[in-house]
């Protein structure tokens, strides 16, 4: 039995319990469309593929699997690229299917065909940041091909694959049955776990030690370890400090939660990492930021501190520090090792009453640190009220996104994640344009959850036709914007460094100058409100979530700095030797 290849395709995807895609037409994929007319999987039309690539990004991050984006060639995929390389530095897992030239056509160049280098080329351009990139030659090679994407996409360390299918290969007919062939493969392969007699060695070195401290990345709730990792910390009576990306890992009110560490991090924090004798690292590739430019004097001080490296992968372990004990293992799995071998060498547990209490008073004393700000009733508002006022009124598990900027970075330090995996921010890649789409995903992934999107104005207004599938497609998030009527942080730096803010403020005629969002959310048939004093925000965002309607919130703020103690090599380059940073303007 023949069928068209589009037809089988969705099929498959049926099949592998694809509920959502994500996209944008073209004549190229158009065949696959129609095919999802009478599918129950939900094609999720965006106005732009950057947009499409950052809701799958966000809806993967809540569903724990591969989301799927559907682009059309050439302008359609670099369109996403910028999302797809977010992705892939996230670790997030996805398939994109793009249609490509038709394949009788390679190296005529057909209309908008890449092949300035070589003959139908379009999948090279996402080689630096894919997991794999195929470009299917046969149709009878497809079923075997997007059954191995979604695996590597899933398996390992996650990421995002292409497969790039000639638009002729999408009408062709295929036999059926190679499509049947595949499905009997498992859609979910085993992970690897971490040897006992490792785990035992791991507990003894770290029950041995007298200042260890355990640092969550981002693998800790890729693997879903949230929980194994809270209660290895209990036990062990260990403190948890974590990278940007780690955020979450633990609530933030757990007793031994540190807070986050690096640039943005707080004294007590990084100096809690730099003064540990032994660092338990779970699932992380200390980056630059979260690591002070890895200079020893701020965050940490390896190999005086002993590092101990769980990943799943080996190439992130000794990449940064040298590791006295590493391994390579899926952080749930290792996790429920390291709580075996804890209960077996320590079956009483051990506590820490003098730590946790020395938690609990810099808890108290760094809040203390921003209640003025925290409560100022100035108008633009300060930065920190609005984190306040968020957190006041959204529920314990609701999801978050942010951008780039005090949105990202003041997050990270100052606004508490109580529901592990409920913040969501762009990391590795650190994309301006990430939260305002992101928030889209999240909330068709968790439609029973609330979701609000903390975003600059720089950040919304990368991609604000989001707002036209918000629209169409009923999707209730809360946008905040936190318009600072700038690219705040650099307009910071630039200030600090140079003495000028040329390109990185927003004005006309010497005057601040700022979009309309609200009335541009009208435009879109979204609700809008523009914020006129700081007493106004807390209830207008009381009443977009209780709407249950997409809302975009017009929150114009002072372009503050996030206050730090940790460090940032960049410093040195533009002012070396003076001692100067952002917070100095």
């Amino acid at each position: 039995m023949k069928d068209l290849v589009s037809h089988q395709l969705v099929r498959y995807l049926e099949h592998r319990g694809v509920e959502h895609i994500f996209g944008l037409c073209g004549h190229t994929n158009i065949a696959v469309l129609t095919a999802l007319t009478n599918s129950p999987i939900k094609f999720i039309n965006v106005r732009h593929e950057q947009i499409a690539a950052h809701a799958a990004d966000g809806y993967a991050r809540i569903k724990k699997k591969a989301a799927v984006v559907l682009s059309h060639l050439g302008p359609g995929l670099t369109n996403a690229a910028t999302g797809v390389a977010n992705a892939a530095l996230d670790s997030i897992p996805m398939v994109v299917i793009a249609g490509d030239v038709p394949s009788h056509y390679y190296g005529k160049h057909p209309h908008q065909e890449i092949n300035l280098h070589a003959d139908a080329a379009q999948w090279e351009v996402y080689r630096p940041f894919v997991k794999r990139a195929w470009r299917v030659d046969r149709p009878d090679l497809l079923p075997e091909i997007v059954a191995k994407a979604f695996q590597l996409a899933e398996s390992g360390r996650p990421g995002p694959v292409l497969v790039s299918v000639p638009m002729d290969i999408f009408s062709a007919e295929i036999d059926v049955d190679l499509f049947e062939r595949v499905k009997p493969h498992t859609t979910e392969v085993a992970k690897p776990a971490l040897d006992e007699e490792i785990a035992k060695r791991i507990v003894v070195a770290l029950g041995d030690a007298e200042r260890p401290v355990i640092y969550a990345g981002g693998g800790v709730l890729i693997a879903d370890a949230s929980e194994e990792l809270a209660a290895f910390a209990d036990h062990m009576g260990m403190p948890v400090a974590h990278s940007l990306m780690g955020k979450g890992a633990i609530p933030d009110d757990h007793p031994m939660t540190l807070g986050m560490t690096g640039f943005w991090g707080t004294q007590f924090v990084n100096d809690a990492c730099r003064n540990a004798d032994v660092l338990l690292g779970l699932g992380t590739s200390f980056k630059e930021a979260d690591s002070s430019s890895w200079e020893s004097d701020y965050t940490f001080d390896i190999p005086r501190t002993k590092l101990i490296h769980i990943d799943i992968d080996p190439s992130e372990i000794g990449r940064n520090y040298p590791a006295t004990i590493g391994a390579i293992a899926d952080l749930k799995q290792a996790l429920i090792a390291l709580n075996r071998a804890a209960r077996q060498l320590y079956p009483a547990g051990r506590d820490n009453p003098e730590l946790r209490d020395s938690i609990q008073r810099y808890r108290r004393e760094f809040a203390a640190t921003n209640d003025e700000a925290s409560c100022s009733d100035q108008f633009p508002m300060r930065p920190e009220r609005i984190l306040a006022d968020a957190r006041a009124v959204l529920p314990r598990d609701a999801i978050i996104t942010t951008d780039v900027g005090w949105n990202k970075n003041g997050v990270g330090q100052q606004f508490p994640i109580y529901t592990p995996g409920s913040i969501l921010t762009p990391g590795g890649y650190a994309t301006m344009g990430f939260g305002a789409p992101a928030a889209l995903g999240a909330k068709i992934a968790a439609p029973d959850r609330v979701v609000v999107s903390l975003v600059g104005d720089g950040g919304f207004g990368q991609n604000p036709s989001l707002l036209a599938t918000a629209f169409e497609e009923d999707i209730p998030v809360v946008w905040v914007v936190m318009n600072n009527r700038a690219f705040g942080t650099i307009a910071g730096l630039q200030k600090a460094h140079f003495g000028t803010t040329l390109g990185t403020v927003f004005e006309k005629d010497g005057c601040p100058y700022s979009a309309d969002f609200a009335a541009m959310a009208r435009a879109y048939g979204v609700e809008g409100v523009t914020i006129e004093s700081a007493d106004q925000f807390r209830p207008a965002l009381q009443q977009a979530i209780a709407s249950n309607r997409p809302v975009v919130l017009d929150v114009v703020m002072e372009n503050a700095p996030v206050p730090t103690t940790g460090h940032w090599n960049i410093m040195d380059i533009y002012s070396p030797g003076q001692k100067v940073t952002h917070v100095t303007t």
